[in-house]
């Protein structure tokens, strides 16, 4: 599977996301890829307007990906990312979608919100109450996960006890403290502990570290983004996965049961 990697900066305005999405696709096709990923919450944001994810969120038939989905018309490209929809009480939910030929194949609501570091995501987005589906994309099995999702191994586990063998993890990783080496060791050990490649593609821009980056089986990174805005690919080989897994057989030797969601 070819996979690319569409990471940006995300502006207050839906219309020039939109564009900026629409390049990507294009350009990943163009590429030859099969899977394009980009970033969590790409439709629209403003870091000295927290509130703007409510007043911009848009329902799944709405402009935005209205026109994402007109341009994947007849493509075999499958695209990812991450938008705010319109919930109950005043809220949105954390909406990761995959697009491909004119339809969403697969949507996820995010389940772990990102209420960590003196944020507060819960404050205006509902979570998730179901475990995220798996996608067939050129013949590998993706699981999807959203930003926080990643420090939770539970989720990464149950998705590639599932069958993933490919992560998926639109983001938006706020700068800080240890936030660039948290990001890269734990996109690290989620790909090394399952052996299955992780896809992680971050928001840049003035609040967010970009760095987006594919991690293999065995935990090494095979392709990195810069901290700007670029679009990057890489090549996932299921024989390396077999190869992971065949020498380092920890879904084999593993000792606790399949984790489940817990319920309340």
């Amino acid at each position: 599977m070819k996979v690319a990697m569409g990471q940006f900066a995300v502006s207050r305005e839906w219309q020039e996301n939109a564009a900026i999405c629409l390049d990507l696709m294009a350009r990943a096709e163009a590429g030859g890829a099969d899977l394009l990923v980009l970033p969590e919450g790409v439709l629209a944001r403003d870091i000295a307007d927290p509130d703007l994810v409510l007043k911009a969120a848009q329902p799944l038939d709405g402009p935005f990906l209205t026109q994402l989905l007109a341009q994947s018309q007849g493509s075999a490209l499958t695209t990812m990312m991450s938008v705010h929809v319109p919930a109950e009480g005043d809220k949105a939910l954390n909406v990761l979608v995959a697009l491909r030929n004119g339809e969403i194949i697969a949507a996820y609501e995010k389940l772990h919100l990102y209420d960590a570091f003196a944020m507060q995501e819960s404050q205006r987005v509902n979570p998730g109450n179901a475990i995220p589906p798996l996608v067939e994309v050129a013949g590998m099995q993706v699981g999807l996960m959203t930003c926080y999702d990643v420090r939770f191994p539970e989720l990464a586990r149950r998705l590639v006890l599932d069958g993933a063998e490919v992560l998926v993890l639109p983001a938006a990783w706020v700068k800080g403290p240890l936030k660039e080496m948290h990001w890269e060791l734990l996109t690290t050990a989620r790909a090394l502990e399952n052996t299955c490649y992780m896809v992680a593609v971050g928001e840049c821009g003035p609040r967010n570290i970009g760095n987006s980056l594919v991690i293999d089986p065995l935990g090494v990174a095979i392709a990195k983004a810069p901290e700007s805005a670029a679009l990057v690919f890489a090549d996932l080989d299921p024989q390396r996965i077999a190869y992971a897994r065949s020498v380092l057989p920890v879904l084999e030797n593993r000792r606790f049961a399949r984790p489940e969601l817990k319920t309340e």
